[in-house]
Parts: structure tokens; C-alpha cells; sequence
């Protein structure tokens, strides 16, 4: 695989994706073997069909993805990384999310947030990392707040939401919070 990261951790293995690994996994392999890969349904496998289709990435904007997999199963079961990363100013909006309501609550992603947090800022020179979630996220906020993350404010109708513009709470880590909370 193109130029392939991959971080271990206790539980999980994680596997970079950049839009180069997108384009060439579309453009060898077939449907069923991406599905499989990224452990997508249909509706996934269509959004990053897409994806490779109209573009990822501009002259300054990117993403950097990591596909989360469990060990003991050897499945795909989330994904964790940063979209609207600006390498140019050194910042990017880090997203996570589980495929599955029974891989939830068990700590897998407070696994993974800790080596995703710690690339972007040793690998990727990420002096801010951004996080954009509902309010009413528990979960996400206490994820945020276990690793330092400060409240900035409030993003008015910022995402649309099954057709429904909905208000964003903006969530930041700077590198040096990062670093003296990493001691």
C-alpha cells in the first residue's frame, strides 16, 4: 500500500489513509474488496466512491485518516484522524467515529485519540487540533475533556444534520496544552 502508517496499540491496530491509499485502493481493487477493507456497507463504500471521484484534497486542505482495527478480531471497527487539515497553518479538525453500537463504551477510542492527538502534533506538525460536536455528545465531550481540550464556543447552525442545520460546540488543543498534559 502507498506509503502505509501503522500504529499499534494494546487493543488495536491503525492504519493510515491518505487520499493517495483511496485513489489506488479504487483504482486495483474491486468493490467487495474495499468494502471488505474498510469494513464499509454500501452507503460508505458510495461516500468514499465519491470521495476519489471529485476529490479529497485542494492545494491546502487534506485529510489524514487512521482505519482503526481491532486485534483480537482482525475487523474494521472505526476511524479516527483529522479532515480540513491545513498544513500551511498548521491546523486540522480531528473526527472520530465507531461502526458499531457494540464496540462503544468499551475504550477503544480513548485508545486510539491518544496516538491519533500524538501524530498530528510530532508527525503531521500540527500546532492545533480542532473538534466540532453537539452539544448534547456526552460521549464525545468527556473523550475531549480527558485529554485537555478547552470549550471556544459556539458554531451557530454549522452542520446540516439529516437536512436540519444544527449548531456546532468548537473544542481546541494546542500543542504546547498537548505537551505539558502528555508529562
Amino acid at each position: 500500500m502507498t506509503n502505509q502508517i501503522e500504529i499499534q496499540t494494546s487493543r488495536l491496530i491503525l492504519k493510515s489513509i491518505t487520499p493517495a491509499i483511496i485513489h489506488e485502493l479504487f483504482n486495483t481493487k474491486s468493490e467487495e474488496e474495499i468494502k471488505a477493507y474498510f469494513g464499509f456497507d454500501d452507503a460508505g463504500f458510495e461516500h468514499h466512491k465519491e470521495m476519489h471521484e471529485k476529490g479529497m484534497e485542494t492545494h491546502r486542505l487534506s485529510i489524514f485518516v487512521f482505519l482503526m482495527i481491532e486485534k483480537e478480531s482482525g475487523l474494521p471497527i472505526g476511524v479516527c484522524g483529522f479532515h480540513t487539515w491545513n498544513a500551511t497553518h498548521r491546523r486540522a479538525e480531528v473526527f472520530y467515529n465507531m461502526r458499531a453500537e457494540n464496540q462503544k463504551r468499551k475504550g477503544f477510542m480513548t485508545e486510539a485519540l491518544k496516538v491519533v492527538l500524538e501524530y498530528g502534533f510530532t508527525k503531521l506538525n500540527l500546532h492545533r487540533i480542532e473538534a466540532l460536536i453537539a452539544a448534547e455528545n456526552e460521549p464525545s465531550l468527556r473523550l475531549l475533556m480527558r485529554y485537555g481540550f478547552t470549550k471556544e464556543g459556539t458554531m451557530r447552525e454549522d452542520y446540516v444534520v439529516d437536512g436540519k442545520n444544527e449548531d456546532s460546540d468548537c473544542y481546541s488543543l494546542l500543542k504546547w496544552e498537548w505537551q505539558k498534559n502528555s508529562m
